[in-house]
């Protein structure tokens, strides 16, 4: 019988391996913008957070297909955006 750190670890590789299918920040910072739009702030969190509630007005914004699995995605972008928010204000500021 599986110990309970055995679950963990597999559970870990899951969550990792389907997150693999894409990077909403990443994916989203690099989409082609008009300078007149803004979506540098939170925009993996924001792209991942469209395509759960299938905002087709703001996935067409970004430009760029959101990740397979945007609810496991969501928390890793999170974190991400978050670690990349004084970046993403200077890219929204010097746009």
């Amino acid at each position: 019988m599986p110990n309970l750190y055995h679950l963990r670890l597999l559970l870990l590789h899951a969550i990792l391996f389907l997150s693999l299918t894409g990077c909403a920040t990443f994916s989203a910072l690099e989409a082609p913008v008009p300078l007149y739009e803004s979506i540098y702030i939170y925009s993996g969190t924001r792209l991942d957070w469209a395509a759960i509630s299938q905002n087709e007005v703001v996935l067409k914004k970004f430009r760029v297909d959101p990740p397979r699995y945007p609810w496991v995605d969501l928390p890793f972008s999170f974190t991400l955006d978050t670690l990349l928010l004084p970046v993403s204000i200077y890219a929204e500021v010097f746009h």
